[in-house]
């Protein structure tokens, strides 16, 4: 995508912050990792019916990957499309690790309470998209497999897991091209693999602006996501008869 297109809303995220927001069918929004080393984990709900959600098995079984970059969609679990994936300068999304949660991040980084600390306070991934569900009715129930955009983890023929620090670069970016009314909720906690001794959470800029003709396109060559395209568009009793 052109990186000229014009911005229709912005906002920064710090590190270690939460956000959630509706997100519309038409507009891509554009996530850029402002110092490098963010991570960007993300949920996603049908705004008109939030029992519809991001589903991370059939994302991964329907396009055959482990990870997530350009050209790949993000699919629900009533087999329709959120997303696209239009442009990723990083290249590689983790897809399998989840959050971080209260535990982790005091066995690793020690306590810092919002008592004591205020906004420097230490936030865990879980905790921060507790705060945001609970704006739209959600709960802890609602928490599914999410996206943790920006953040590179690979796996050996035995299945372990490695993380890879400073994957992704100051002004690295990702858009994602909504084709559905979207909830989307994000937390700028680090990822739960990410070895560094110190809480040091990358902040993360959201831009929004109206989808080019044709962008999503990019997730077309892939059959599954054509026909779930399809039954997005169905869904707003759209397409072809």
């Amino acid at each position: 995508m052109n990186q000229h297109d014009t911005v229709i809303w912005k906002q920064s995220i710090p590190g270690g912050c939460h956000w959630s927001g509706i997100v519309r069918r038409g507009t891509t929004l554009r996530l850029i990792d402002v110092d490098g080393g963010a991570n960007a984990a993300i949920l996603f709900f049908n705004q008109e019916e939030k029992l519809e959600r991001y589903n991370m098995a059939d994302t991964l079984k329907s396009q055959h990957t482990f990870r997530l970059t350009k050209g790949h969609a993000c699919h629900s679990d009533m087999g329709r499309i959120f997303c696209c994936i239009t442009a990723d300068t990083a290249g590689w999304n983790d897809t399998v690790c989840g959050l971080s949660d209260d535990e982790l991040i005091r066995h690793k980084y020690g306590a810092a309470r919002y008592q004591e600390h205020r906004n420097a306070m230490y936030r865990s991934g879980l905790d921060g998209l507790l705060i945001e569900l609970g704006k739209w009715g959600l709960g802890l129930r609602d928490i599914v497999s999410n996206i943790n955009f920006f953040s590179k983890v690979t796996a050996n023929s035995a299945g372990e897991l490695t993380f890879h620090p400073n994957h992704s670069k100051a002004g690295d970016l990702i858009e994602l091209s909504f084709v559905m009314n979207t909830l989307v909720v994000l937390s700028t906690a680090p990822h739960p693999l990410d070895p560094r001794p110190s809480y040091r959470p990358g902040a993360v800029e959201l831009e929004l602006f109206n989808t080019p003709e044709d962008a999503v396109n990019e997730c077309l060559q892939i059959a599954e996501n054509m026909r779930a395209l399809q039954n997005a568009k169905h869904f707003y009793c759209e397409g072809t008869l």
